[in-house]
């Protein structure tokens, strides 16, 4: 821990984008996780596992997937509290109580609020809740985020224009192989009486990762 509160929790292993503190690794090359992803695909072909029509209609849905699932989720904690305290509980039957798949890893939802403020990253490689926010950005797969965020993540997240009061503590979530994280941002002021449709417009990928804050809606 040091000055400005700043913890990290263990490791084991919408939208538009806000300026980062990260370009993408080197020049435009494979890389060591796109090398293997292609030799397993081949692997798996080869084998006769999955056939390649079967695989590009995985593909195909996994690209199709977008933040607007997530934003779902966070807009219903905003006006459900049952709801949100199985969220934080229990992650994967929440949503799947509200028609989303569960997916395959266990679901950690964690909450912002005055006092703290969460943020989510991939140490080793660029874990991510896919089937609930799509794709992950280039800028959290990259080496930098991802060793940055760790060590300094009040100066990580000024850099994405999001500067917290200093008694705000900052907890870094770790993903790992198995386990996922989604981000609750506080609900800002001036969207009381919002229906759930409404509110998941100001839901965005970055605010459920962490390194943005809900726009408070124009006067």
């Amino acid at each position: 821990m040091n000055d400005d509160h700043d913890h990290h929790d263990g490791h084991d292993h919408h939208d538009h984008d806000h300026p980062h503190p990260t370009l993408p690794d080197g020049p435009d090359r494979l890389s060591y996780y796109q090398v293997m992803e292609i030799a397993v695909r081949e692997l798996l072909v080869e084998k006769g596992i999955l056939s390649a029509e079967e695989i590009r209609r995985q593909v195909e849905d996994m690209d199709a997937r977008t933040p607007s699932r997530g934003a779902k989720v966070v807009a219903r904690a905003w006006v459900d509290p049952d709801f949100r305290q199985l969220l934080l509980t229990d992650g994967n039957t929440a949503i799947e109580q509200i028609g989303l798949d569960r997916g395959p890893y266990k679901l950690v939802v964690v909450e912002n609020t005055e006092a703290e403020h969460n943020l989510v990253v991939c140490t080793l490689c660029s874990c991510y809740p896919r089937w609930l926010l799509g794709l992950p950005p280039d800028w959290y797969k990259s080496r930098a985020y991802r060793s940055r965020a760790v060590r300094e993540p009040r100066k990580v997240l000024e850099e994405f224009g999001t500067k917290l009061p200093d008694g705000v503590t900052i907890r870094v979530h770790d993903s790992t192989a198995d386990m996922r994280y989604l981000v609750i941002p506080k609900r800002p002021p001036g969207t009381e009486g919002w229906d759930e449709e409404r509110l998941a417009t100001i839901v965005t990928r970055d605010t459920m990762v962490g390194v943005a804050l809900p726009e408070a809606p124009a006067t």
